[in-house]
Formats: C-alpha cells, structure tokens, sequence
C-alpha cells in the first residue's frame, strides 16, 4: 500500500475535520467552516500538547490526508498498572474506502500502542455503524464490555 501514517500538524486541521463530518452520524455533530471554528484549534492545540494522546493521519502518494484517528494511552491501576490504548475518530475519506487502508492504519495504531506499552487496545464504534464493527470483529476486535456514555 502507498500510505503513510504519522502524526498530525496543524495543516492537516481541516482535512481531519472534513473527514468527521463525512458520514452520516459526523454531518450533524460536526462544523465544516473557514475559517476552522476555534473549538477544534482549542482540542486539537490540547491533544497536541498531552504526551498521552496522539492524532494521526493517513496520507496518500501525493501527501493528501485520507484518514484520521486518535488515540489516548490511559494509564490504569487494574490489571496490575496495565496501560490501554483507546483509539477513536477514525475515519477513512470515501474514495480510500474498501482499498485495504483501514486495516493498515488500524494495525499501525496497535503497534504504536504496543511499542507504547499498552497491553490493551480498546475502541468504541456508534451501534448504527454495523459494517464498521464487522470491521473491527476481523481485527480481532471483542465485544465484551458494554460501553455507555453521557453526554453534557
């Protein structure tokens, strides 16, 4: 495959923001504007300052970002001090769908969670999303927690 992966930089913002809101849960929850509304420079100034979380992207042959996620490497006491990494927003830009780049990001993220240390390596996908947690299943990915959240 010709991708890339690394970390993201600040020119990547409104690539990263076009691929959230590029779906149907992301268009209603999400602002495409530009200038970038100062809500995601604010989070992504945040992620980009915490040694514990990293957004990444995907880039094709021309250095065009065709993917994103993020992932946060949570320190815990259970498991005898187990780190976890929770990988979530990942998005892949419609016309890489189907070409094998999920996977490989996917797979790059678990190594990069691994060379970090963590011994687990958890995500949540929205229960509409059915073809994403297939997905996730041929990964290797469990079902065997039940996430809930609360919104504020």
């Amino acid at each position: 495959m010709n991708h890339a992966f690394r970390k993201a930089c600040q020119t990547d913002l409104v690539d990263i923001i076009r691929l959230l809101a590029d779906d149907d849960i992301g268009q209603g929850r999400e602002v495409v504007a530009d200038p970038v509304d100062r809500r995601y420079q604010t989070a992504f100034d945040a992620i980009d300052a915490d040694k514990n979380q990293l957004l990444a992207v995907a880039v094709d042959q021309k250095h065009h970002v065709v993917g994103c996620l993020q992932v946060s490497f949570i320190p815990g006491l259970s498991r005898t001090g187990t780190w976890r990494g929770q990988i979530e927003s990942v998005r892949i830009a419609r016309q890489a769908r189907g070409s094998g780049l999920g996977t490989e990001f996917i797979e790059w993220a678990i190594e990069t969670c691994r060379a970090r240390g963590c011994k687990i390596v958890q995500l949540t996908s929205h229960k509409s999303r059915a073809g994403s947690i297939r997905f996730y299943e041929k990964l290797g990915f469990a079902a065997s927690h039940e996430g809930l959240k609360l919104s504020l």
